[in-house]
């Protein structure tokens, strides 16, 4: 499944027809409910390693795309499934979702960037209670604490990802892949040198047609007919 994922996030990153992803799970039980275990428990240390490295080869890639990720969590999200949000540029969810990281409920700890990507979402404290007890977090208290945006009933999840991911479309997708990654790569960084960052992204969008576009028709009062050029 792993394999399967990178090759279509692959796929969707190079499609120039797609402006953002939705990211859900079958069905209203899970979004994700976490890796096999009986796949892992034979894992020699070495192999368990490179399982981890082909997880992180996953989220990164998420997070790497151009096009904004949302997940739609449906249901459980734990171990891997909630690493798998954490990649997503934002999250929301259903009001029956479980969100948590009970690895070290098995004597192991998360593998696919768990500990180091909620830490900086939401602070080294709240990360740390949540990866040492392995508890779960309900829906409501995953917002309250900043793992998602917004709760929604089950039946209406994934249309209000949907209806967010076509207002996320309907703008200049040059536009939005330079903010994401001035986000993103701004986070790394100390904040003056996240600022100049941000000044190159804003001075190269000026060499596009989307920004002529899309301040010609502003002026004009009329929508902007975008060309991801």
């Amino acid at each position: 499944m792993l394999d399967e994922l990178i090759a279509a996030f692959s796929a969707l990153g190079q499609d120039e027809g797609v402006g953002a992803i939705v990211l859900t799970g079958s069905g209203e039980k899970a979004f994700v409910a976490g890796a096999d275990i009986a796949e892992m428990v034979d894992l020699s240390a070495m192999q368990a390693q490179e399982f981890s490295r082909k997880g992180q080869q996953l989220v990164n890639l998420i997070g790497r795309l151009a096009k904004p990720v949302i997940a739609a969590v449906n249901g459980f999200a734990l171990g891997g499934g909630l690493e798998m949000v954490l990649a997503c540029d934002f999250a929301y969810a259903s009001e029956n979702a479980k969100l948590g990281l009970p690895e070290v409920t098995l004597g192991i700890i998360p593998g696919f960037g768990g500990t180091q990507k909620l830490a900086r979402l939401i602070g080294r404290s709240r990360a740390n209670e949540l990866i040492f007890t392995g508890r779960m977090l309900t829906a409501v208290e995953a917002k309250d604490w900043g793992v998602v945006n917004a709760v929604f009933p089950a039946g209406e999840l994934v249309a209000k990802a949907m209806e967010t991911a076509g207002k996320i479309a309907a703008n200049g997708q040059l536009g939005v892949a330079h903010a994401k990654d001035a986000v993103k790569s701004g986070l790394d960084m100390a904040e003056a040198d996240g600022m100049n960052y941000e000044s190159v992204h804003f001075g190269a969008l000026f060499s596009t047609a989307d920004q002529r576009e899309g301040m010609r028709a502003f002026l004009e009062k009329r929508k902007p007919v975008f060309s991801g050029r």
